[in-house]
């Protein structure tokens, strides 16, 4: 489970440094880039961006916080550290929904992926929030392993993009028609996010002791 989710996060940091190298010469000279993805988050840079650096904070900080380990050595550092990643996993899902109601390359295939599973991922770490508060510690932690599978949906998303974009290459070379790339882009948010959810309820009721 460790190494799948060490792969997963890897995925997503090596997007996000593509998307930087890519976004940040065009944001700084004001130029507009010839790729038309790109050329959402180069016009809207505050809005993008307000939602992919919490949500690669939330990403990277959130393995910590679902490991035994580190909470029983760290509890304290763990409290601290998880206001903060709720609040950045917050504004990330928030955020979310609003690029992908307003902003959807992927068009109405991923705006409607986007407004279900980000709506989710909001629930989800407001639950937690609720049930920690309440001292319902085995609850927060089962909410909080639901928001953390469905944040892992992006990098999901992006390699089913990625076996998309290699069927279409091999059926052009065949010289066959293709499905357009915006409309594969909305079924990858669809099956990578639906993926995460259903193994996350699989795997919380294989595992049903979280009080440790």
């Amino acid at each position: 489970m460790a190494v799948a989710i060490g792969v997963l996060v890897a995925i997503i940091v090596v997007f996000f440094m593509r998307r930087l190298v890519t976004d940040v010469p065009h944001v700084v000279a004001g130029t507009v880039p010839d790729d038309d993805l790109a050329e959402k988050y180069v016009a809207h840079p505050w809005l993008a961006y307000g939602h992919i650096v919490p949500g690669m904070v939330y990403l990277l900080g959130a393995p910590f916080q679902l490991s035994r380990t580190f909470r029983s050595r760290h509890y304290a550092l763990h409290r601290r550290l998880g206001r903060v990643l709720l609040g950045c996993a917050l504004v990330s899902g928030v955020l979310s929904v609003v690029l992908g109601v307003v902003f959807a390359w992927g068009r109405g295939a991923e705006t409607s992926a986007t407004v279900v599973f980000g709506s989710w991922f909001v629930v989800t770490l407001l639950l937690a929030f609720r049930a920690i508060r309440d001292g319902r510690v085995a609850q927060h932690r089962r909410w909080m392993v639901r928001a953390f599978a469905v944040g892992l949906g992006v990098a999901t998303i992006r390699i089913w993009v990625g076996i998309f974009t290699g069927i279409q290459i091999g059926l052009l070379g065949m010289g066959d028609a293709t499905m357009p790339l915006r409309a594969t882009f909305g079924v990858a948010f669809w099956l990578g996010l639906s993926m995460h959810v259903v193994f996350a309820e699989w795997w919380l009721r294989r595992t049903p002791d979280l009080d440790g």
